[in-house]
């Protein structure tokens, strides 16, 4: 259909096409010299054995030699082109791949794996293999079938019928293999997924005695994938098994229909040997393709699932750049749910913060403080109502432009593989003045002075030399570095102590002296004395909303059941 929407992977295919037509132009060559070794053999035995001339054997023996080097050689080349091929379609979409694996675990809340990368090196690491060049190979059959019939008819006829039960082996092992194969890589994916959950929390696991748990819910599922790989690789081994046994067995009654020719006369005994060299060359990629099935199968399910997730999640368009933002934000009774979910988490919210003002969100465990955090910062869609930074809806702004101006301390903080300067520094050009200007600000300094290579301290994915605290710190440093114009602190005090504490105090302090607008997520309540207005939640809906005075008259129970304490829903800002 000319309409058909193309996917990036079709668009980066279409972009090879010439490279695939180079390739099959040289597969012509390539298989038209394959008839050489069946023509020298011919040769040999219908003019040198009976001529006996040595002059002939020699020149027969430079032309093949110099032919089959050719066809060597034009081998090469297509190997080449197409290892160029694989990697040129890497370059082509690997950025695209990379950027949509983030945003799938965005949607995800970071459940989704590296699968759309990982498929992308199979796929061009399938365009290397010999099962590829069996399907370029595979088409020139005829010209052997035909090559055949000009030997004689009995050979062309057995070549043809092979080539029928060949290609039916081959139709059986797709509908024996197919399901039970894309079966188990589905559930070795899922498999592969839960080992890497479950390292990262290797601590958890190995303190209560998970281990074992563990190791058998995950044991069940590989011994699910071994006995379905199983399965399939021993219908593929009998279907291997058979085309093999046919297709030698089909050279042999080449051979002997052949000598029965010759004693009638009818062929030279020259072409009984060359016509079974050349059934065996004509059906080779066919019985490749069969040795080779379970590759196309892998293939084949990595072109698919990057087809969809590529049609699933387009790549977003380039928008016009706007104004620094200067940090106002309006949110107008919005709606947030789980991406790819119908049913709302957080209802009815609706308040409005000035540049540099402050605000404490506030609310019982599962009050869908966090879900609200990811709609402000512009990650997880609205189902409904706007959240607008200076007027402008967020999802409207470019992602590049505005993260700079964006600071964010998750509540399960993470630090990436490398130095504390970079990590600081969100992994853009080492200035080294603000990085020390962001770690003065979260008073985290004279810590990282005190570490053993100071900034240049490399720490892996889980903080590795730092503790939960300075770890949350060295976050604090990242979320405020660069001044941006708007930070959203995400239970930020959870693993400090009163030092900590001190240290985040000031650095609200000092982001409110700077006119940034900071929104903070908090259990406690220590930290609210240093916030102008505080938002009470629960159940996803807005309870309470007002300056900090006035909310914090409200009874502790308040927080944890507010319906019970009888709080009023709003309480309108004093102006």
């Amino acid at each position: 259909m000319e309409n058909e929407i193309k996917s990036d992977l079709q668009k980066a295919l279409g972009l090879c096409r010439e490279s695939f037509a180079t390739a099959g132009f040289f597969s012509l060559f390539i298989n038209f010299l394959m008839l050489v070794p069946a023509l020298y053999m011919l040769q040999l035995y219908d003019r040198v054995i009976t001529s006996g001339s040595y002059s002939t054997l020699l020149m027969l023996t430079l032309i093949m030699v110099l032919l089959l080097t050719t066809m060597g050689t034009l081998e090469w080349v297509r190997g080449q082109i197409l290892i160029r091929v694989g990697a040129r379609l890497e370059l082509i979409l690997n950025r695209r791949l990379f950027g949509l694996t983030f945003k799938r675990a965005l949607l995800t809340n970071g459940n989704a794996g590296s699968q759309p990368l990982d498929d992308l090196t199979g796929l061009r690491t399938f365009l290397t293999t010999n099962g590829l060049f069996a399907f370029f190979d595979a088409p020139w059959l005829p010209i052997y079938i035909a090559v055949m019939f000009m030997f004689h008819e009995w050979f062309g006829w057995m070549a043809v019928g092979t080539a029928i039960i060949l290609v039916i082996l081959a139709l059986v092992n797709e509908k024996l293999t197919n399901k039970t194969l894309t079966e188990a890589n589905q559930l070795s994916m899922r498999g592969r997924g839960l080992v890497a959950k479950n390292l990262r929390n290797a601590e958890v696991v190995a303190s209560m005695g998970m281990l074992e748990g563990i190791r058998k819910a995950w044991g069940e599922g590989t011994s699910k994938v071994l006995f379905l790989q199983a399965k399939a690789s021993s219908s593929a081994n009998l279907i291997t098994s058979i085309s093999k046994t046919i297709r030698l067995t089909s050279q042999s009654l080449v051979l002997g229909a052949g000598a029965y020719l010759v004693l009638q006369q009818e062929i030279s005994p020259g072409l009984m040997i060359a016509g079974s060299i050349l059934l065996g060359r004509a059906l080779a990629p066919i019985d490749l393709m069969i040795g080779s099935w379970k590759g196309f199968i892998n293939a084949r399910g990595m072109y698919s699932r990057l087809n969809k997730i590529l049609l699933q999640i387009p790549e977003e368009i380039e928008k016009m750049s706007l104004p620094v933002p200067n940090g106002d934000i309006t949110v107008d009774q919005i709606m947030v749910g789980a991406p790819g979910s119908p049913k709302p988490i957080v209802m009815g919210v609706d308040f409005n913060l000035e540049a540099g003002e402050s605000l404490g969100i506030i609310g019982p465990s599962a009050a869908g403080k966090s879900v609200l955090a990811r709609a402000l910062l512009g990650i997880w869609p609205t189902m409904g109502g706007k959240v607008r930074l200076d007027g402008v809806d967020i999802f409207s702004w470019d992602r590049q432009e505005l993260g700079p101006h964006i600071g964010y301390l998750p509540q399960d903080i993470e630090l990436f593989q490398g130095t504390v300067a970079e990590n600081i520094s969100r992994f853009n050009e080492i200035d080294s003045s603000k990085i020390v200007a962001a770690a003065k600000l979260a008073d985290v300094h004279q810590m990282i002075l005190k570490l053993p290579l100071g900034y240049d301290t490399v720490v892996d994915v889980e903080g590795g030399v730092l503790s939960g605290g300075q770890r949350q710190r060295v976050g604090l440093a990242r979320a405020v570095y660069g001044d941006p114009k708007l930070v959203l602190l995400d239970e930020p005090n959870s693993n400090l102590d009163e030092l900590g504490e001190m240290a985040l105090q000031n650095a609200l302090d000092a982001l409110k002296e700077k006119k940034t607008t900071v929104i903070v997520i908090t259990h406690r309540r220590g930290i609210l004395s240093e916030l102008d207005k505080i938002l009470l939640m629960r159940d996803g809906q807005m309870v309470a909303y007002g300056p900090r005075e006035e909310i914090l008259k409200v009874p502790e129970q308040a927080v944890s059941s507010p319906k019970k304490v009888g709080i009023p829903t709003t309480i309108t800002p004093a102006l």
